[in-house]
C-alpha cells in the first residue's frame, strides 16, 4: 500500500502544498462561484422587478392597457426591452391576454402558454413578484408588475419583463475558466515554494530526512539513560533543554522534578554553565562540590555558524572514580612489586648460578642468607608497622626499586602506621608517599648517593611521613615555588608535576607538606596529614623524635 513516508522529504512537501493548495483555490472558488451565482441572480432578479414596476408606472402604458392598445405597446415594448437589454418586455390585460410580445403571432393569445402561470399574484391581488421560468422564449428570470389605472385603484394589465439565465451561466463560465487559471498557478507556485522550503530545511537539519532524525532523537534518549555520568544541557538562554536519569540522581534531585525548560540557575545556582555560556570556554576535569557532592565536571558550549548556542555538562561523583582509580592503583602497584621483585631475583639468581658454577659453593649460601635475611627483616618490619596492605605493598615495591637502581630504601625500624582512618583514600595515600619516594630516589641517583631515608608514624592527632634523600638539595629560594606546576629542579621536559600533584592531594585531605633541608645533605619532605577532617592542627613531637634517631644513626 503507498505510504507517503517511502518519498523522500522535499517530494512529500511538493505533494503536500500543491494538494493544499488545489483545496485551498478549489473550495474559495467554489464559495465564489456559489456566491457570484446567487448575486448574479438576485441582482438580474431585482432588475427584471425593477423594470416591470417602472413600464407598468409610465402613463402612456397605463392609457395603452385600459384601451387594449397593442398597436401602440407593441413597438414600445420592443424599444423598452432593447433599452433595458432584457430579453423581453411582455404587456397583457387584466384577463392575462397579450398586448404587446416580441412575436406578433403571439399577441392576442393568453400569457398563461408560455410559462403556466396565471399571474394571479400581480392581476388579483395587485402584487409584484419574480418568477423563473421556460416559455417560449428560453429559460429566463422574469419580474411581473401589475398595471393599475389612473385612479390607481384597479388592475388593468400586467407587465412582464424577462432576462435570459443563460447570460448568467456564461458569466459563471468565464468565472470558472478564470478560476482554474488561477488554480493551476497556485499548484506551481506551491510546488516552487516546497522545493525551496524543503531545501532550506533539510540543510538546517543536515539532510537528515524526518524518520532519521526520529531514529537520532531514539537513540539519543537511549544513550543519554545509558550513560552512567549525569549530563544537563542548555540553551542560550540558561534554559535547561536536556538531562538524564544520572543526573537527577547523582545531584539527588526528586525524581518526579520537572527540568525542562526550568532556568539552570533556578535548578542548580552554583553550576558555572552560565559562564561558559558568556565566556564560550570549556571546563575539562574541574572538580567541583554541588548539592553536597564532590563532582568532576566538563562543560562544553556548543556552538553553531560560530555562536553560542547552549552549553553541555557531564558529571560524575568523585568517590565513584576515586573507587575505580583505587582499583588501579592496587594492580599498579602489585604490577610494579612483581615487576620489582622478578627483576631483582633474576639478578641474584644470576649470581647464585654463576658462583656455584665456578665452584664458589661458600660465597652462593652466604649471599642466599644475605638476601633471606634482609628481605624477611622488611616483611616483618611491613606486616608490624604497616597492616594497610595497599601501603605494604607500595613501600614494598619502592624498595625493589630502589635496589634495581642500586640504592637503599631504608625505612625507620621504629615506624608505625598502624591508625589509619577508613576516610583517608589509600590511593591518594600511596600517590603522595609514592611520588616523594620516586623524586627522593632520582635526587639521590643524579648525586652518586645511595640511601633514602623514610620514617612514619601514627602517634597523635595526624598521619607523619618523612622522606629524606641524599641529592644536591633545594636552594631556599625555590622552597616557595617548587610544588607549583611545571616547576622543576630536574633537566629534560616531563617533570614538574608530580610534587603539584602531591600538593593538591595533601590539600584534599586537609593535610600539609613541609620542605626543609636533610641533616646533612638533599632535602626533606615532611607530610602532615590529620586524622580527623575537621581536626588540622599539627602534631610535630613525634616527629621530632623520628628526626632525632635519624641524626643518632
Amino acid at each position: 500500500m503507498f505510504s507517503l513516508r517511502a518519498l523522500k522529504l522535499k517530494t512529500r512537501m511538493m505533494l503536500i502544498l500543491g494538494m493544499m493548495a488545489l483545496l485551498q483555490t478549489g473550495f474559495i472558488g467554489l464559495f465564489a462561484l456559489f456566491y457570484l451565482s446567487h448575486s448574479l441572480d438576485e441582482q438580474i432578479s431585482q432588475r427584471a422587478l425593477n423594470v416591470a414596476k417602472t413600464i407598468a408606472a409610465m402613463p402612456a402604458v397605463v392609457e395603452a392597457a385600459e384601451q387594449r392598445d397593442s398597436e401602440y405597446l407593441q413597438p414600445l415594448a420592443l424599444d423598452l426591452a432593447e433599452v433595458n437589454d432584457a430579453r423581453f418586455v411582455v404587456i397583457g390585460d387584466q384577463n392575462g391576454i397579450r398586448l404587446a410580445h416580441p412575436s406578433w403571432k403571439r399577441v392576442g393569445k393568453p400569457m398563461y402558454d408560455d410559462d403556466g402561470d396565471y399571474n394571479e399574484p400581480a392581476l388579483l391581488y395587485g402584487k409584484p413578484y419574480i418568477q423563473k421560468a421556460t416559455g417560449s422564449l428560453g429559460a429566463t428570470v422574469r419580474g411581473k408588475a401589475p398595471i393599475f389605472d389612473s385612479s390607481s385603484e384597479s388592475v388593468v394589465g400586467i407587465v412582464s419583463v424577462g432576462f435570459l439565465l443563460k447570460s448568467v451561466d456564461d458569466i459563471i463560465n468565464r468565472y470558472i475558466t478564470t478560476l482554474y487559471i488561477v488554480i493551476a498557478v497556485s499548484f506551481s507556485l506551491s510546488v516552487l515554494t516546497g522545493m525551496w522550503f524543503a531545501n532550506h530545511f533539510k540543510k538546517a537539519i543536515f539532510g537528515l530526512e524526518p524518520e532519521q532524525i526520529g531514529r537520532l532523537f531514539q537513540e539519543r534518549n537511549a544513550t543519554l539513560e545509558s550513560v552512567r555520568e549525569g549530563i544537563i544541557a542548555v540553551n542560550n538562554k540558561g534554559r535547561i533543554t536536556t538531562f538524564n536519569r544520572a543526573a537527577v540522581e547523582t545531584l539527588g534531585l526528586d525524581a518526579n522534578t520537572k527540568l525542562t525548560d526550568r532556568p539552570i540557575e533556578d535548578v542548580l545556582p552554583d553550576s558555572r554553565l552560565m559562564d561558559v555560556l558568556k565566556s564560550g570556554k570549556p571546563h575539562f576535569d574541574k572538580e567541583i562540590w554541588l548539592q553536597d557532592r564532590n563532582l568532576i565536571v566538563n562543560r562544553l558550549p556548543l556552538l553553531q555558524d560560530n555562536e553560542i548556542i547552549g552549553v553541555v555538562s557531564s558529571f560524575r561523583r568523585k568517590d565513584e572514580l576515586d573507587a575505580v582509580s583505587k582499583q588501579l592503583t592496587q594492580i599498579q602497584q602489585y604490577a610494579d612489586t612483581l615487576r620489582s621483585q622478578s627483576h631483582e631475583y633474576s639478578n641474584k639468581l644470576h649470581t647464585i648460578a654463576g658462583l656455584i658454577q665456578i665452584g664458589a659453593t661458600d660465597e652462593a649460601l652466604a649471599l642466599i642468607g644475605q638476601e633471606t635475611q634482609s628481605h624477611q627483616a622488611l616483611i616483618h618490619l611491613l606486616v608490624e608497622a604497616v597492616p594497610d596492605p595497599i601501603l605494604a605493598g607500595c613501600l614494598l615495591g619502592k624498595y625493589n626499586r630502589a635496589k634495581e637502581l642500586g640504592l637503599r630504601l631504608e625505612i625507620d625500624p621504629e615506624s608505625s602506621m598502624k591508625q589509619m582512618p577508613d576516610h583517608i583514600p589509600r590511593e591518594e595515600l600511596v600517590s603522595i608517599i609514592g611520588n616523594l619516594i620516586d623524586n627522593a630516589l632520582e635526587a639521590t641517583l643524579s648525586n652518586q648517593r645511595l640511601e633514602v631515608k623514610l620514617s612514619m608514624t601514627d602517634l597523635g592527632n595526624d598521619l607523619i611521613f618523612e622522606i629524606e634523600d641524599e641529592g644536591q638539595g633545594i636552594h631556599e629560594e625555590d622552597h616557595s615555588r617548587i610544588f607549583r606546576k611545571g616547576v622543576t629542579t630536574k633537566k629534560g621536559e616531563g617533570h614538574g608535576y608530580g610534587l603539584h600533584l602531591v600538593q593538591k592531594l595533601l590539600q584534599n585531605l586537609g593535610g600539609t607538606i613541609l620542605l626543609e633541608p636533610g641533616d646533612t645533605m638533599g632535602s626533606r619532605f615532611t607530610v602532615y596529614i590529620p586524622k580527623q577532617p575537621e581536626d588540622t592542627c599539627i602534631q610535630t613531637s613525634p616527629m621530632r623524635s623520628i628526626r632525632g634517631k635519624f641524626r643518632e644513626e
